[in-house]
């Protein structure tokens, strides 16, 4: 994760993903995503592997990778 910032109520964060290259990638992973808890948008973008996702509370990482995996790609590790 990169970043996590948002109003109140609300937090954005941030994530690369590897692995992403068409826009059939980028939906597997936002549905996946998508399906945690308190997620309320996701936007994925194959050309940069950014995902940035808007929840209610800040997300458990684990959870994150999870559903990455599922879609079938990997959470880069950050700095």
């Amino acid at each position: 994760m990169t970043a996590q910032t948002g109003t109140p109520g609300t937090v954005t964060a941030v994530y690369k993903v590897s692995g992403m290259s068409c826009g059939h990638c980028e939906g597997s992973v936002s549905g996946e995503i998508s399906e945690i808890p308190g997620v309320s948008s996701v936007k994925a973008v194959a050309a940069t592997g950014e995902v940035t996702v808007v929840s209610d509370v800040p997300l458990d990482e684990a959870a994150v990778r999870a559903a990455v995996d599922e879609a079938g790609f990997e959470l880069v590790a950050q700095d």
